[in-house]
């Protein structure tokens, strides 16, 4: 090449870029738009600007570009990896750079506004449902409380002080007067300290149990053993080891074959027999000492529609307590926008003239993950909304394997939507329940701070897990933004 001639193979090669990018920004606009009428367009309020950046998003990753990325970034351009929040500038701007290297010297790009306004609209989001947030790490911290949290006033002090910014309680847990209590400990010890911290209160939701257990005192499931789900189990009479489960409704539907997962995912069992309102089921996963059976334990039914109202009878009368006292709602095992529609009309007739609450969709189930972006939508045309990646149950109904790639993608879905994430299930969980604190923990801990909102559940450490957890999303601040890499000095090679 000689002074500033460009090679006649590079021209074409950026005309055949841009006739691409060209092309993919028109259809991403004609099928973002088509998307968005299918949500109710107009009818989405304010939340209609959020919603068509959502549609965009969808229409974008229907497609392969990843040799697109790769001619892109050979020419040192954008290759649409950090588009999420605001995918119609994004490919403005691309679009703009293609013209200008072939020629046009004056086509114009977005502007640092409309660069930038997906990124503020979650920061306003994520201020809507957890309240501004005025200290580092800017990843805000929940924590669960247990039920001491009811009679030690102090414990809710010493949270705050380790760097709780919200708390959170599962319905599935103690009764409305210990609730009471909790949150008046908490306002009192938040007040006392000129701090904010808002109440996340989950609505258990139709989480199937084992509501009886019949086995011996001692006993341990190991793999190959035999049990039976049955839709009625006397306890104390004699014969093998059974299961009631709190839907006993789910024991007809199993089919020969079907996985079962017993205590949260660490048993795993398929159907091998059918009786009248019995299954047999064989163990294939258990540690090679066993697992102990208690009551109240979850089961799973990954392959099994269970045909269960989203919420149950214990979720209404908790619902009075919760619309006047929480600040954030958890809506627990939400699939389908019916059933978020359901629980915003509840909530609407309990809390009368009051604000709606800032409204946390719980996605735990394969269901979920596919109607996200519905979900998102209705919540989000009612109320102020949030997305927790429920990391235990979801690992369980979609299969370990998939959970990595699978919370990614949720990361990458909420961030388009303009709508915060909660990363929860197990963060520290080691560390909080032993205080003994391991590799793979922290590292998950560190990935963790790329969610708006991280959640520890409760142990005896709880409050130097609060603290451990912000020294760690502190240090990843300085490097990331999302997905967006800070080129921060690196200090551990200097001099």
């Amino acid at each position: 090449m000689h002074g500033g001639e460009v090679p006649r193979d590079v021209k074409e090669e950026l005309r055949g870029l841009l006739a691409q990018v060209a092309a993919l920004r028109e259809n991403v606009d004609n099928e973002g738009a088509s998307i968005l009428s299918e949500w109710g367009g107009d009818a989405l309020g304010d939340y209609a600007s959020q919603a068509r950046n959502l549609a965009d998003y969808l229409a974008l990753r229907r497609r392969d570009l990843s040799t697109l990325q790769r001619s892109l970034a050979a020419f040192g351009l954008s290759s649409l990896g950090r588009s999420e929040a605001k995918v119609a500038a994004a490919l403005d701007a691309l679009v703009a750079t293609l013209r200008r290297l072939n020629g046009e010297t004056d086509a114009p790009y977005p502007g640092p506004i409309a660069m930038q306004a997906g990124e503020e609209a979650l920061l306003t989001a994520s201020d809507a449902v957890f309240g501004p947030k005025s200290r580092r790490p800017l990843t805000r911290i929940m924590a669960t409380l247990p039920s001491e949290a009811a009679w030690d006033p102090s414990l809710a002090g010493r949270l705050i002080d380790a760097g709780m910014d919200c708390a959170r309680i599962n319905c599935a847990h103690d009764d409305p007067s210990s609730w009471g209590r909790m949150i008046d400990n908490l306002r009192a010890a938040a007040k006392a300290r000129g701090a904010a911290c808002r109440v996340l209160m989950d609505v258990a939701g139709p989480k199937c149990r084992i509501e009886t257990l019949r086995a011996a005192p001692k006993y341990r499931v190991k793999v190959g053993d035999r049990l039976s789900l049955a839709t009625s189990v006397d306890p104390l009479s004699k014969g093998g080891v059974a299961i009631q489960p709190s839907f006993p409704q789910v024991v007809d539907a199993l089919e020969i074959g079907a996985p079962v997962w017993i205590n949260d995912g660490k048993i795993g069992a398929r159907v091998v027999a059918k009786g009248k309102d019995e299954a047999e089921i064989e163990v294939f996963c258990a540690r090679a000492k066993g697992h102990r059976l208690k009551p109240e334990k979850g089961l799973n039914f990954p392959e099994t529609e269970l045909n269960v109202s989203p919420l149950t009878e214990k979720d209404l009368r908790d619902l009075d307590f919760i619309a006047a006292r929480a600040d954030l709602v958890g809506f627990s095992f939400v699939q389908t926008p019916q059933d978020v529609e359901l629980l915003q009309d509840h909530l609407a007739r309990w809390r009368g003239g009051a604000p709606p609450q800032p409204l946390v969709l719980k996605i735990e189930t394969p269901l979920a993950v596919k109607n996200l972006p519905r979900l998102i939508v209705q919540s989000a045309r009612r109320h102020p909304t949030a997305v927790m990646i429920a990391r235990g149950d979801l690992a369980v109904e979609l299969g370990f394997p998939r959970l990595s790639e699978i919370q990614e993608e949720l990361l990458w879905l909420c961030e388009a939507a303009h709508v915060p994430v909660i990363w929860a299930t197990q963060v520290l969980d080691q560390f909080v329940r032993e205080g003994v604190l391991n590799r793979a923990e922290t590292t998950d801990a560190a990935m963790a701070q790329r969610a708006e909102c991280v959640m520890l559940n409760k142990g005896p450490r709880l409050a130097e897990g609060v603290a451990l957890l912000g020294d760690i999303l502190a240090r990843m601040d300085r490097h990331y933004a999302k997905k967006f890499a800070r080129y921060t000095q690196l200090k551990a090679w200097s001099r």
